[in-house]
C-alpha cells in the first residue's frame, strides 16, 4: 500500500509543471465553478451527494471521497475566457496631475487555456479511504498587448501625453496559477454518516508586467524618498513588475462531513482553510504586506434529494473569503494614504512644497503599495448560490444540469486596478455527461458557459473617466476513470 501511495503521489505531482505552465482559471472570483467533470456538470454542486462519483469528489467535500470506488480519475478541460475593457472619454486627458486610461474598446489575448486534474482513491480494510488529488482551482491572466493601448499623464502636472500600454509602461498583464495536492483520510462511522479531512499543498506563479509607472506609489520608493537623507538609498524598486514568473508554496487543511437524513435527503459540509503560502518575492513592491498572497478559506454547504431512482437535485452554497487577503482584498484607496499621494494633493491645494513634505512625512508608507496596510484589488467575499439535477438515464447514461449565480466581488470603485483581474463572472450554466464503458470505466464530459458580465465604474486617478470591465467564458471538460 505505501509503495503505492508513494507511486501515485509522484505521479500527482509531475503534472504540477503541466498544469501551472498555462492555467487561467476566473469564474467565481478567480476560482473555478467546481473541481471534476461530474461536479462542473452540475455547477459545482454535489456537497451533499453520496453519488459514486469518482475520487475527484474529495477535492469538494472530502468525506465524498469514501463513496468513490477504488479508481483513478483523470481529466483535462479546455478553458476560455474572454476579457476586455472599456475606457471611456476623459475631459483631463492625463493633464493636471490626472492618470487616464487611452480612451476605446480593448480585448485581452491568450483565449485558451489547458487545466488537467488526477485522483486516486486506495480503499483500507475499515471502510475508509486514502484519497490523493493533484487539481487547478484558482488563477488569473491577462494579457493586454494591442498596440493602440495608451494611457495619458504628465509627471509634471503640466498637458498630458501618450505613453504606450494600458498603464503607460508597455504591454501590461497578469499571469496567476494555482494548483493543490491534497491528501485525504476518509471513512464512514454507521451508514448514514461520514467524514473526510487531511492536508492541502499548494503552489501558486505569478507573473506581471506594464506596471512601472506606479512605481512612486510604492513603499520601497517612498521610505527613500521621503524618509532618507538623499543619495543614501535607491527609490527605484526592483520588485514591482516585468520579472517574469516568481512561485510560492504554502499549506493548509480542508475538512468535510456527510450526513444521510433519511434515504431521500442528505447533507454536507466542507471546509477548506485559508492557505498560508511563501511571499511573492519578486512581486513585493506590488502586493500588500511585501509579496503576501495568501490563498483565501472558503466554506461550502449542500443538501441533495433523491426523488426518484432516476433524480436527484442539489442545492449548494458556497462562501469564499476573498477580503481575508490583503493584497486582494485592501481598497485601491489606500494608495491614496501613500505620503507620495499626500505631497501631490496637498502641493496642488497649497502651492508650497514645505507644507506638502510635511503632510508627506507624516503619512504612513505601508499604504503604499507592497507595504503591510499596502492598495490592493479590493474584493469582496463571495456567495455562490448553486443547484444541480442528475439525472441517470439508463444503466449506461446518467446526464447533468446546473445553475449557479454570485454576486461578482469587485466593487465600482476598484476597476482601473482590476483591469488586470476582471474576475467579474456572475452567472454559469452547465452540462454534463457520464457513459459508463464495457470495460467497466467511465468517460465524463462537462460544458460550461458564463454569459457576458460587465461592471463599469470612475477611475480613481481621474475621476471625469469611467472604465468598464467586460468578461464572458467557455469551458469543455472530459475526463476518464478507471
Amino acid at each position: 500500500m505505501k509503495s503505492r501511495i508513494r507511486h501515485a503521489t509522484a505521479l500527482l505531482s509531475a503534472l504540477a509543471l503541466t498544469l501551472l505552465s498555462g492555467t487561467a482559471a476566473a469564474t467565481n472570483g478567480y476560482f473555478t465553478h467546481g473541481v471534476g467533470t461530474e461536479s462542473k456538470g452540475m455547477a459545482g454542486t454535489g456537497i451533499g451527494s453520496n453519488s459514486a462519483n469518482g475520487p475527484i469528489i474529495g477535492a469538494s467535500n472530502p468525506a465524498l471521497a469514501v463513496f468513490a470506488g477504488d479508481s483513478w480519475e483523470i481529466g483535462l478541460a479546455a478553458f476560455s475566457p474572454r476579457r476586455s475593457y472599456t475606457a471611456g472619454p476623459s475631459l483631463a486627458m492625463g493633464s493636471g496631475g490626472a492618470f487616464t486610461i487611452g480612451p476605446g474598446k480593448f480585448d485581452s489575448s491568450s483565449e485558451w487555456f489547458p487545466i488537467p486534474y488526477i485522483a486516486k482513491n486506495f480503499r483500507l480494510g475499515n471502510e475508509s479511504v486514502i484519497n490523493l488529488m493533484f487539481y487547478g482551482r484558482g488563477g488569473m491572466n491577462t494579457d493586454w498587448d494591442d498596440s493602440n493601448a495608451s494611457a495619458w499623464f504628465n509627471p509634471s502636472g503640466g498637458m498630458g501625453m501618450p505613453f504606450p500600454g494600458t498603464y503607460g509602461a508597455g504591454d501590461a498583464g497578469v499571469d496567476l496559477s494555482q494548483a493543490f495536492l491534497a491528501v485525504n483520510w476518509a471513512g464512514k462511522a454507521g451508514d448514514s454518516f461520514a467524514w473526510g479531512l487531511g492536508p492541502i499543498f499548494a503552489v501558486q506563479m505569478f507573473e506581471a508586467k506594464g506596471l512601472m509607472n506606479f512605481m512612486p506609489y510604492t513603499e520601497t520608493f517612498n521610505e527613500c524618498f521621503f524618509f532618507q537623507a538623499p543619495g543614501t538609498c535607491d527609490p527605484t524598486p526592483d520588485s514591482l513588475t516585468n520579472n517574469s514568473h516568481d512561485t510560492s508554496t504554502g499549506y493548509g487543511f480542508a475538512g468535510g462531513i456527510w450526513w444521510g437524513l433519511s434515504d431521500a435527503v442528505s447533507i454536507g459540509l466542507s471546509y477548506q482553510s485559508k492557505l498560508s503560502m511563501s511571499e511573492l518575492d519578486d512581486y513585493s513592491d506590488l502586493f500588500a504586506e511585501a509579496g503576501g498572497f495568501d490563498i483565501p478559506a472558503s466554506t461550502k454547504f449542500g443538501i441533495s434529494f433523491k426523488g426518484t431512482n432516476d433524480v436527484r437535485v442539489n442545492f449548494d452554497i458556497e462562501r469564499t473569503e476573498f477580503s481575508d487577503v490583503a493584497s486582494v482584498g485592501n481598497p485601491m484607496v489606500n494608495i491614496f494614504s501613500c505620503p507620495y499621494a499626500v505631497y501631490g494633493f496637498v502641493l496642488g491645494q497649497t502651492g508650497d512644497p514645505l507644507q506638502a513634505l510635511a503632510a508627506a512625512q507624516a503619512s504612513p508608507p505601508q499604504n503604499c503599495l507592497g507595504g503591510s496596510n499596502g492598495a490592493g484589488f479590493g474584493w469582496e467575499d463571495m456567495t455562490t448560490y448553486k443547484v444541480g439535477v442528475e439525472w441517470t438515464h439508463n444503466d449506461r447514461n446518467t446526464w447533468r444540469f446546473g445553475y449557479s449565480y454570485g454576486e461578482q466581488p469587485i466593487p465600482e470603485s476598484e476597476v482601473l486596478f482590476n483591469i488586470l483581474a476582471p474576475g467579474v463572472m456572475e452567472q454559469h450554466f452547465t452540462l454534463g455527461l457520464t457513459t459508463q464503458t464495457s470495460g467497466g470505466g467511465a468517460w465524463n464530459f462537462s460544458l460550461m458557459y458564463a454569459p457576458s458580465k460587465s461592471i463599469k465604474g470612475v477611475s480613481p486617478f481621474d475621476p471625469t473617466q469611467t472604465i468598464e470591465l467586460e468578461m464572458s467564458q467557455f469551458e469543455f471538460e472530459v475526463s476518464y476513470i478507471f
